[in-house]
């Protein structure tokens, strides 16, 4: 018999991304202490609270009169106790410039795991059409969109995030497409490239939005991922304002995370943004895959951001602050000659390099090095035990397909300093020159 029927969506998940393959592949034979992951997202592991997590679930489990039924199932916007903490952490530490009002004309919800949950209800809940974002691009989130029916509008970015000139340009030249638009979706930390959105282009784009859903006569959502907002770890960079504070017509919607500043596994994620159809429709889909994230994890998150915010929020940007720096020095050091930018190293945990002329994508010569699969015993070792191995993002995936940065596309890569210990950073830094070295000599 013939298999079953899917989706537009299912039968574009059977066969798995791009990235996906590739880290599957490299993680399936993955060897601790050998190889080196500059690839994964992964959070500084010594960073991760896990005494005070423990403590949290402790001062919950011990106070059933506060956290009411904190083992059993939660509400579907969340719980009272974290949303409360949240906008304590927010106005303790004047993030976004919010103020105690602004914050109360919003709603806040809390995902059911994690931001990336977020942005799947989103995806769920608006009509198939065009989504508006920054080339480089987040390569999992745009893969998903393309995956359920959405189209990718990729707009470069500069210095400042994504250029708006260009976006007003590209508006112009697609004319009745733009009836298409369904929402505006920035990263504010980019990922991959790390660049920061400025508070400039950000009251733009709240502008440009506004202006478009006027002519559009309906609204057009602009969806600000703040995934990487709090690790802001360079004191040269000025605060970034909420762009909340822009919005008079109710289109904004600010989605941010615990995961980078606690810990990825308490899979807590959450929406500021304006009260209405479509924030109800997001609490309902959080509702319909059941309920907002493990209770207990909530509470526990919201007793550590109500007890220890300010002092776990400075130990994590102190230690990526020390990580960026030491791992922009070793680029320097050992690839500076070959490189022709070098974005990232402010906020977050992710460099993003332009070679002169190597490319590095995955059927290159320096991805082949790097990943010992060159076919050559001398480069890649024994196959029962080859060399200490490299893997990077390769910018053949951080670019979108469509647009117009795909040929530099092919010399860019994305290294996460945030897993990996230093010594292994520098290390994998003096095998990408390597790699370099032998990609020149053939």
């Amino acid at each position: 018999m013939d298999e079953m029927e899917l989706s537009f969506y299912g039968a574009a998940s059977v066969e798995p991304s791009p990235v996906s393959r590739m880290m599957a592949s490299f993680a399936a034979d993955f060897r601790d202490g050998v190889d080196i992951n500059l690839g994964v997202g992964y959070v500084n592991e010594k960073t991760i609270p896990r005494g005070l997590i423990l403590e949290g679930m402790q001062k919950v489990i011990a106070d059933p009169q506060k956290y009411r039924g904190a083992l059993n199932y939660g509400g579907p916007q969340g719980s009272e106790n974290l949303i409360q903490s949240i906008k304590k952490f927010i106005l303790d530490n004047r993030i976004g410039s919010l103020s105690e009002y602004e914050l109360e004309r919003h709603e806040i919800l809390i995902a059911p795991s994690g931001a990336t949950s977020l942005l799947e209800g989103l995806a769920q809940l608006l009509p198939r059409g065009l989504v508006i974002t920054s080339d480089p691009i987040y390569y999992i989130y745009s893969n998903f969109l393309e995956r359920m029916g959405f189209e990718i509008l990729a707009i470069p970015e500069d210095d400042e995030g994504l250029d708006t000139d260009l976006l007003a340009q590209t508006l112009s030249e697609i004319g009745n497409d733009q009836q298409n638009i369904r929402f505006i979706y920035v990263v504010t930390i980019n990922n991959p490239t790390g660049t920061i959105l400025s508070n400039r282009r950000r009251r733009k784009l709240v502008e440009m939005a506004a202006q478009l859903s006027h002519q559009l006569g309906r609204k057009v959502p602009l969806v600000l991922d703040r995934a990487y907002e709090d690790l802001i770890h360079d004191p040269a960079v000025p605060r970034p304002d909420s762009a909340l504070l822009y919005d008079e017509a109710g289109l904004v919607y600010e989605l941010s995370t615990l995961s980078k500043i606690f810990a990825p596994a308490l899979r807590i994620g959450y929406m500021i943004g304006p009260p209405g159809d479509f924030t109800r429709a997001m609490i309902q889909r959080t509702s319909d895959v059941g309920f907002s994230a493990p209770l207990i994890m909530q509470e526990i998150a919201g007793y550590i951001l109500e007890m220890y915010a300010i002092g776990q929020l400075t130990r994590v940007n102190r230690g990526y602050r020390q990580k960026a720096l030491d791992t922009g020095a070793w680029i320097d050091e050992t690839l500076g000659e070959f490189i022709s930018q070098r974005h990232g190293g402010q906020a977050g945990f992710y460099y993003y390099l332009t070679f002169d002329t190597i490319e590095t994508h995955d059927e290159s010569d320096f991805f082949r090095f790097l990943t010992r699969t060159t076919g050559k015993p001398e480069i890649d070792g024994p196959p029962d035990n080859k060399h200490p191995r490299v893997l990077t993002i390769p910018g053949r995936y951080c670019v979108h397909a469509a647009g117009s940065l795909m040929q530099i596309g092919q010399r860019q890569l994305r290294l996460s300093y945030g897993f990996e210990e230093p010594d292994n950073i520098h290390k994998a830094l003096q095998l990408m020159r390597e790699a370099v070295e032998y990609c020149r000599s053939l």
